[in-house]
């Protein structure tokens, strides 16, 4: 398994960094965050060292679904926040602020004045067909 003695995530899961793990199994930890958006905000990683989304294995990606699927009914069951959150930032320029492929489950209420929600409004469509095209050509 791919470790960067570096990453703190990769100190966590080997034990070496203290956490408040919630879920451990042999892919993935599944643990609080230490600056909590809101009462409840956890973190599900796999163990393996993947900086972001585009270095990941799919059966790294498939462990840690199966783990933030897990953890987001226990936050439900446990908290009955009014919603979740699962989020996941890839690059500066999304927010990632530790570069080990990670994905928040972050319990939402209403008013609780978190700015990661956007107001949808209607796009060009024939932009979105040219930007679908440039897609397309990389699938």
């Amino acid at each position: 398994m791919a470790t960067d003695p570096n990453c703190i995530f990769c100190k966590i899961a080997a034990g070496t960094i203290p956490s408040v793990k919630l879920w451990d199994d042999a892919d993935t930890l599944a643990f609080m965050d230490i600056n909590p958006a809101n009462d409840g905000h956890c973190l599900v990683i796999p163990k393996a060292h993947f900086p972001t989304l585009f270095a990941l294995a799919p059966e790294a990606f498939a462990a840690a679904g199966r783990t933030v699927i897990k953890v987001a009914n226990a936050v439900q069951a446990a908290l009955t926040p009014d919603g979740i959150n699962l989020l996941q930032a890839n690059g500066p320029g999304a927010g990632q602020s530790v570069f080990h492929f990670h994905i928040h489950v972050l319990p939402r209420q209403h008013g609780d004045g978190l700015s990661i929600n956007w107001t949808p409004r209607p796009g060009d469509r024939a932009r979105i067909a040219g930007i679908a095209d440039k897609i397309r050509k990389h699938l």
